[in-house]
């Protein structure tokens, strides 16, 4: 067991909590399509939750093992698996190629558009860690091509529901920039912990550029490019979301307020469940963006409906 353990942890299924981002995609399908809430549905959701998470395992391995050398460098990432030798390296490269077609083969079964989504999440993984591409070394590319994983997640559930509309572009590009924001908020945060440029370069390219100032600048620039294409989609097509505006920008300032804690938790977002008064908020603010989905409120509508006409 202690030697199949290492091979188990670079599979990090701790990180499927991710998968939580696919939540989104269901619920937007079936306010679009309310027939699609039965319980048939529910075996392709499960399907496409496990399609997801393998798929993104394999993104992890191959993760791992191209990032080792730089990992060594990090306070904390420096005791994974592969950088503190604990693998064999040609068995992780068939642990990363077993987890792609184990994933990709479930994702056919269930649907062609599911397929080409789970294609879609495992390229990502590629350029973002193999050379000659490696987007992780890129300034801001590093935050966009990763977080371009939400609105690939959105689409899981999305299609999952077996929907035959295509999902607006509009909560799709928001989705991506809620991404990229909280992405970015994770770089800062890591900056911040390094606490010295010089390893900082070593651990990832990209710090040779980056500053905090750099930093929380992008950060301001993705949360008003979020809140503004998810401005757009809720004017066309679901105005009662306008109730939860205060929430969500309640939800971007505690986690911005968590990025400044030294040795911050948002470092790491699959660990993010340890922290209480956030997750009870995103719990709350899910439950209440949901409600608004499904429940008409006529007063909102009339109040901000348009009063000038050209």
């Amino acid at each position: 067991m202690t030697k199949i353990i290492p091979y188990i942890q670079l599979a990090r299924f701790d990180h499927w909590f991710k998968n939580v981002f696919i939540i989104p995609g269901i619920i937007g399908a079936i306010y679009f399509d309310n027939s699609l809430l039965n319980s048939s549905i529910l075996i392709n959701i499960a399907g496409v939750f496990i399609a997801a998470g393998l798929v993104a395992s394999s993104n992890y391995v191959i993760n791992e093992i191209l990032d080792a050398e730089f990992d060594r460098l990090h306070p904390v990432k420096r005791n994974r698996p592969v950088p503190s030798g604990l693998v064999n390296i040609k068995l992780a490269l068939w642990e990363w190629i077993f987890f792609a077609i184990a994933g990709l083969f479930i994702a056919m079964i269930i649907d062609r558009r599911i397929f080409w989504v789970s294609l879609s999440l495992w390229l990502m993984g590629c350029l973002y860690n193999i050379r000659p591409f490696r987007t992780k070394e890129k300034p801001y590319l590093d935050v966009l091509s990763e977080s371009v994983n939400n609105p690939i997640r959105f689409l899981f559930g999305w299609y999952g529901t077996e929907i035959t509309l295509l999902p607006p572009l509009s909560i799709l590009i928001s989705y991506w920039m809620i991404g990229a924001f909280l992405m970015a908020v994770k770089r800062f945060a890591e900056i911040r912990r390094i606490a010295n440029p010089e390893v900082a370069s070593k651990y990832r390219k990209s710090f040779v550029f980056y500053t905090e100032e750099r930093l929380l600048v992008s950060i301001m620039f993705f949360a008003s490019l979020f809140a503004l294409f998810f401005g757009i989609f809720l004017v066309r097509y679901r105005i009662e979301l306008i109730l939860a505006a205060p929430f969500i920008a309640g939800f971007l300032s505690l986690y911005m307020k968590l990025g400044f804690k030294y040795d911050s938790p948002v470092q790491y977002p699959e660990k993010l469940y340890h922290e209480h008064e956030l997750m009870i908020y995103v719990f709350l603010c899910s439950a209440l963006i949901s409600v608004l989905f499904f429940i008409d409120i006529p007063i909102v509508a009339q109040i901000f409906n348009q009063t000038y006409r050209k």
